[in-house]
């Protein structure tokens, strides 16, 4: 089979690293090379936004209204090439076809969502006193950079390309060095809707190298990271050095809470939803299953035939319900965090093994996972895995439940689980968590804000929030009267200085 090389995107066309180097992609199923990629460095983030900036002046310039329309003919392009971005998705990161088609197809909806913000958003006259005209603009930041993650290659990026596009900014996008050819092949969609050459740009590389250059880069005006909480860390520290704006997704550990009065069927479909989507590779995944004691035992048991009825196999095929994990070290990670349970004395109730079978030999593969007797402090209760693990802890009272839920350093997601309403609601008010589903998990919107409390983030994707978040104000204020004002007259009027 012949693997293509892909170029760097900048100023509409696809480019070789300045250094000539590439790098391979690997497909998780099998560990084979499917595409070779050029490896960017500093040198060619500084290309990249070179052709950002010159781009900026033509991009900023059109009117919402024109920014709009580009990007709802992106949105018909996108539902055109969704059939070749789902097959690379999956190839990329081995995530099953089922889930990776149904999750592609959403995207569209982003575009569309944030240029109709485009067409639509008003600026703002507030109340000044006296003869004036007080008004605001919100106006482009500039140059953007995006650096996205693996796991959700094309809509994570997308909830950062669409509201930057809109609100007129220009951007570099670094993508992880696992998945980086639907982003390249983004470019194209963006430019057929008419989208100007240099406004997208997309630099391959690793993060210490291209990352980092982005990362530090004076120029850059704003840094929006999905990625690990250590990460996040060092990108806001970096940045903040520049007095650049930084947005930040960052790690997770869900809670599922279940209360007595939801039935154990819905209760398990629930978990096995949560906690094993993507193959557990998601920030809001269902990491702990805090169910209430009365039940425990019947969910558990439940849980555990239902964990072992999944079909684990070729990503590719439509029967598959979980593939592989991205890559050997990331299920090298997630076996050491199975024995770390194992010495904490939580029992492992099912999996936590790679399944058998000269199908799966050359792939990344592991067994979802279950663990019960799980204290909350416990490391594997504790600390982001980022795999198909689910740590399930009993409670017996909604303070204790509450408390267990919130006890973390994370506040990205929690779901809650009951037919009480008040209680549901009640309890909602209470959690540290950026988002909280009631009766479901993981479900999103290009108009609902997306982001976590604590050391889950800091800023938010989706929604009016986010379209402003990549704007700046300014402020206007216009004095309507002829009168003269002259502050060093000694004319004995009292006179207003502010």
């Amino acid at each position: 089979m012949t693997v293509r090389t892909w170029g760097l995107y900048i100023e509409g066309d696809y480019h070789p690293a300045v250094s000539g180097r590439t790098f391979p992609v690997e497909n998780p199923k099998d560990g084979s090379v499917i595409a070779e990629v050029a490896e960017g460095a500093a040198e060619d983030i500084e290309i990249a936004i070179k052709a950002a900036e010159r781009a900026f002046s033509v991009w900023s310039a059109l009117t919402g209204a024109e920014r709009g329309d580009i990007m709802n003919r992106a949105t018909e392009i996108l539902k055109r090439r969704l059939p070749e971005l789902v097959t690379i998705e999956i190839d990329q990161i081995g995530r099953s076809r089922r889930e990776m088609a149904a999750q592609l197809s959403r995207l569209p909806e982003w575009f569309s969502y944030f240029g109709a913000v485009a067409r639509t958003h008003e600026d703002t006259v507030p109340p000044f006193a006296g003869h004036y005209l007080n008004y605001t603009r919100r106006v482009p930041l500039g140059v953007v950079g995006h650096v996205t993650p693996w796991n959700h290659p094309l809509l994570i990026l997308t909830k950062k390309v669409a509201p930057s596009l809109a609100a007129g900014n220009t951007m570099v996008v670094k993508p992880s060095e696992l998945a980086p050819i639907t982003p390249l092949i983004l470019g194209e969609v963006l430019k057929e809707a008419g989208v100007p050459d240099g406004v997208y740009n997309v630099v391959p590389g690793f993060g210490a190298t291209a990352g980092l250059a982005l990362s530090s880069h004076p120029r850059i005006r704003k840094i929006d990271l999905t990625g690990g909480t250590e990460t996040g860390k060092a990108v806001a520290s970096i940045a903040g050095k520049n007095l650049v704006k930084v947005a930040a997704e960052l790690g997770g550990k869900a809670a599922v809470i279940v209360f007595p009065d939801t039935d154990t069927k819905r209760a398990v479909a629930a978990t096995l939803f949560a906690s094993f989507i993507a193959t557990g590779q998601t920030c809001v995944q269902g990491a702990r299953l805090i169910v209430h004691r009365s039940i425990h035992d019947e969910v558990v048991a439940q849980l555990v035939e239902r964990t072992g009825r999944l079909r684990l196999g070729d990503p590719q095929l439509e029967t598959t319900q979980v593939g592989p994990m991205v890559s050997k070290k990331q299920r090298d990670m997630v076996e050491s965090y199975v024995r770390i349970g194992i010495d904490e004395g939580a029992t492992l109730a099912y999996g936590g093994c790679r399944p058998e079978g000269e199908s799966f030999a050359s792939g990344y593969y592991l067994l979802p996972t279950i663990f019960t007797d799980v204290k909350p402090d416990m490391r594997i209760a504790q600390e982001e895995i980022f795999g198909p693990v689910v740590c399930v802890i009993p409670f017996d009272t909604e303070e204790e439940a509450i408390a267990i839920a919130n006890g973390t350093e994370f506040g990205l997601a929690t779901s809650i689980w009951t037919r009480d309403v008040a209680r549901a609601h009640r309890v909602a008010h209470q959690l540290e968590s950026g988002i909280t589903w009631i009766n479901d998990h993981h479900r999103i919107d290009p108009a609902s804000p997306w982001g976590g409390f604590k050391m889950s983030g800091i800023g938010r994707e989706n929604g009016l929030v986010a379209y402003e978040e990549y704007t700046q104000i300014q402020n206007i204020i216009v004095n309507l009267s002829d009168a003269v004002f002259d502050w060093y007259e000694d004319d004995n009027q009292i006179k207003r200085y502010s």
